[in-house]
């Protein structure tokens, strides 16, 4: 009873009118516990191994009566309600681009109906499967949750482990471990909640076990599973293992039970049967070939119908011009609207373009949000600016003339022919050529009594860079009249060897004309 105690479970156990009088006293008498009660000492055991889940979870807590919280009255109404038993098997459903946990529970029909949809906190990663660790990641497609990967002592205030890598992961060798729900809204590749949403969950799992589940399915998908969804993301490269998940969801929708998993050829296989007349059991394994198998023929012809009329609306929106989901390249995962728009800056972090919510993002926070909660957003891009080069002469920023006039100019000072660049490298002419005329536009420049003000580079957004004119050569060419500023920079000088004629190749036609110079 201690040990019930600690692993919060002596409420659950007290609850069936079990106490220490009506344990067994040798181990021939464990045939006079019925069936329920002999699960519940089954799940008990299994709980106990939950305690030393860590990772994701953190590191270990003293056991608390966190982990055996009754589900609240307001939920319990519900569940009669809607014609359910609290111990009746539960099915989780989780949507990442929605941010949105499913609860589902069977009810005394012997179909799953939904029970309550909660918003995620906080998700990390991008849409798309877990491939390796550290890659953040949350993870994708259909997990077993038993007994022993319930924690009640994680630092996450309360989890339980999703069991990634399942089979299908590990056979395309696939990478991590410790994926959680859990509480705490921080996330590292797990779907964090609330701490009061997980309470409720953990709850409603622990019930379901000692109702006799063994096991309690997730589902968890990018998003809704809907044609509008498929058309917005139809150029993913995750799309065939979309469409394949998707399967599964088909399944479920279809017949409302939980569709049974396996397995083969590196690929998910649903609700697989052995084929009429065959006595022999189904053998799968995920990397090996399918065995024979058949899905029963209603469950079948229900999903095949679906995912035509699903086909025909995803080809029929893609035809209309439905826009192709915007990139979510840098933002670490997600966080649903009625959590973001409480928070600083958090409008910026709503998918607007997302339509499928089940929570209005105006509704109350369901929990506290801890301080240390960030909303995925994406990274600030750097700033970029354009300076003009610095030297030891002060420079003054010259307004650059239009690409018409630029070109013009460029093809004037290329123009000079040979003797008058040796006419003027004897001397004969001054040491600079004269300025070529702007043909487009005049250049704007500044006067020349306002030069020390435009000392310091201008930044220029959607223009070319500013050319740049030495001061003193700006203030030889002054004129008493205000003449413009030349269009084109003066051509670099070439480069002299210690002082002496300008460096020319061997064999070049000037090279002969160096006894002239």
């Amino acid at each position: 009873m201690i040990l019930l105690s600690a692993l919060g479970l002596a409420g659950a156990w007290s609850s069936r009118s079990m106490g220490i009088a009506d344990l067994p006293r040798s181990i021939g008498s464990l045939a006079l516990i019925d069936r329920t009660h002999l699960r519940a000492l089954v799940t008990a055991a299994a709980l106990a191994a939950g305690v030393l889940l860590s990772g994701c979870n953190g590191e270990q807590l003293s056991p608390s009566s966190k982990a055996n919280r009754p589900i609240p009255d307001k939920l319990l109404a519900d569940i009669e309600t809607k014609n359910m038993d609290k111990a009746s098997p539960m099915l989780v459903r989780l949507f990442k681009q929605e941010a949105e946990l499913e609860v589902w529970k069977q009810d005394r029909n012997g179909k799953f109906a939904l029970l309550k949809t909660y918003p995620i906190c906080r998700w990390s990663g991008d849409l798309g499967p877990k491939i390796k660790e550290g890659d953040r990641q949350a993870p994708e497609g259909f997990y077993s949750i038993t007994p022993a990967q319930m924690n009640p002592t994680s630092a996450y205030f309360l989890s339980f482990n999703m069991g990634y890598p399942n089979a299908y992961d590990k056979a395309w060798g696939r990478t991590g471990s410790q994926l959680m729900v859990h509480g705490d809204c921080s996330s590292r590749g797990c779907y964090a909640m609330t701490d009061e949403q997980i309470s409720e969950i953990y709850a409603l799992g622990r019930e379901s076990f000692f109702g006799g589940q063994n096991a309690f399915q997730v589902q968890a998908y990018p998003f809704r599973m809907t044609a509008q969804n498929m058309a917005r993301h139809r150029n993913s490269p995750h799309m065939a293992f979309w469409k394949m998940i998707k399967e599964g969801n088909d399944h479920f929708e279809v017949t409302k039970q939980e569709p049974k998993v396996d397995f083969c050829e590196k690929k998910y296989v649903f609700d697989a049967e052995k084929p009429a007349g065959s006595s022999r059991p189904l053998a799968f394994n995920a990397s090996a070939q399918c065995p024979a198998y058949q899905v029963a023929p209603e469950i079948a012809e229900a999903v095949q119908d679906k995912q035509r009329q699903d086909e025909l609306k995803t080809a029929q929106l893609i035809s209309r011009g439905t826009p192709i989901a915007r990139s979510r390249a840098g933002i670490d995962g997600g966080m649903h609207p009625v959590f973001a728009s409480k928070l600083p800056e958090g409008e910026a972090a709503i998918d607007r373009d997302v339509t499928d919510y089940a929570i209005a993002s105006n509704q109350p926070a369901p929990g506290t949000v801890p301080a240390h909660a960030t909303i995925p957003k994406a990274p600030e891009p750097a700033p970029s600016f354009s300076f003009t080069s610095s030297n030891s002469e002060p420079m003054v920023a010259v307004t650059s003339t239009t690409p018409g006039t630029a070109s013009a100019n460029a093809s004037a000072g290329s123009s000079e022919g040979f003797f008058s660049k040796l006419s003027r490298s004897v001397g004969l002419r001054g040491s600079d050529p004269e300025p070529a005329k702007p043909v487009a536009a005049k250049p704007v420049t500044a006067p020349a009594k306002k030069k020390a003000k435009s000392a310091e580079p201008t930044r220029t957004a959607k223009s070319a860079p500013p050319r740049v004119i030495p001061l003193d050569r700006q203030q030889a060419q002054a004129q008493p009249q205000a003449r413009p500023a030349p269009a084109a920079p003066a051509p670099a000088a070439q480069p002299s060897l210690a002082g002496a004629q300008p460096a020319v190749q061997a064999n070049s036609f000037d090279s002969r004309w160096s006894t002239v110079r």
